[in-house]
């Protein structure tokens, strides 16, 4: 998994939803929400479980304090991904409790979690097209170090953004 580990990728699902992830080493990943249902939402060293299914197609799955389960399977000859995210229903009814820098707030994940219907869960089942991939290296906190912005993937993308 040697050529993975490191890879900054931003994919576009088929309803419009534009997400970036950095395989920051074998077992965390760091991502941004661009667009979509959470927009607005980061998180760094998000605890994953990622195997390479066969030659260049990997699977990166985890659970997130939100109670959300996500399964991405990359496809980088093909420039595709699929995804399968459960959203449970408190997701779904609050989401701007999620659009923020989780890592600052786990508690108030943990608390909604519990707070909030987890049933009936929103799945998201859809293919996405890969529109950057880069390999920049293991464990390196530069990649996504801000919250997203308007306009930041297109900047990442063109190469205007130090990375």
């Amino acid at each position: 998994m040697k050529d993975f580990i490191g890879t900054h990728m931003i994919y576009t699902y088929a309803n419009g939803w534009e997400y970036e992830i950095y395989i920051k080493n074998e077992t965390t990943v760091d991502y941004r929400i661009h667009s979509g249902m959470v927009a607005g939402r980061w998180v760094k060293d998000q605890k994953v479980h990622l195997v390479e299914l066969t030659k260049d197609v990997y699977k990166i799955s985890w659970t997130e304090p939100t109670g959300t389960d996500v399964c991405l399977n990359f496809m980088l000859n093909d420039n595709k991904m699929h995804g399968v995210i459960f959203f449970p229903n408190w997701v779904h009814e609050h989401p701007e409790i999620t659009v923020c820098f989780q890592n600052d707030h786990i508690s108030l994940m943990e608390e909604s979690r519990e707070k909030y219907n987890t049933y009936p869960k929103d799945v998201v089942d859809e293919f996405a097209c890969i529109t950057y991939a880069k390999n920049v290296g293991a464990n390196n906190e530069k990649v996504i170090s801000k919250a997203p912005y308007p306009g930041l993937s297109d900047e990442i993308k063109s190469g205007n953004l130090d990375i």
